[in-house]
């Protein structure tokens, strides 16, 4: 693997935050508007879970029918596949601050976990769609060291995989928790 590991692990980051990104901003408004009202929370749960059902990697096909280019087809994917995630959780977050007397660190704590999902489904999407389309990144690497029998690659491949994904997750969680430092303390409900 050697000195391209570091190319291909920035193109895979690359890939992943290109997608990722508006995904977690449409994500989290479209969340919110839908979890504002319960009428529209209840009809949009359901349908929101049919797109949510569909693995992201199954809209691969399609995204490189309609691009014809590996690269904007995988951002697609990575896209559709958290945004999906990112939406049911957030609308669950607002719901559950509704419910809860306005509990704002309730609705951050949805938020933060309906990002951390995210990025594990985007994570995925980007790792799957580079051993499918070829080229670059830690897929593709994976990928490439099973074509070539090499299984200290793989090894070292499903290696650099499992610590990236671990590092999103925690930056994730260490951002959520200091946002949550930052909010004011929630009311003390008298019984």
């Amino acid at each position: 693997m050697g000195t391209n590991i570091f190319l291909d692990i920035l193109n895979s980051l690359q890939l992943l935050f290109v997608g990722y990104t508006p995904a977690a901003a449409f994500g989290i408004a479209i969340g919110i508007l839908v979890g504002i009202n319960r009428l529209i929370y209840q009809i949009c749960k359901r349908l929101f879970q049919i797109p949510h059902s569909v693995t992201p990697i199954a809209f691969l096909p399609l995204a490189l029918i309609l691009l014809r280019q590996p690269e904007p087809a995988s951002i697609v994917v990575v896209f559709v596949g958290s945004l999906w995630t990112i939406i049911v959780q957030t609308a669950a977050g607002v719901q559950a601050f509704r419910n809860r007397g306005n509990n704002l660190q309730l609705a951050i704590e949805y938020i933060f976990y309906a990002l951390r999902q995210g990025v594990w489904v985007a994570w995925f999407a980007v790792i799957a769609t580079e051993m499918l389309t070829g080229g670059s990144g830690v897929g593709f690497l994976l990928w490439d060291a099973y074509n070539n029998g090499n299984i200290n690659y793989i090894i070292e491949a499903i290696a650099y995989i499992g610590t990236i994904g671990f590092l999103l997750d925690q930056i994730l969680e260490l951002t959520a928790f200091l946002v949550s430092k930052l909010l004011p303390k929630p009311k003390e409900v008298d019984e």
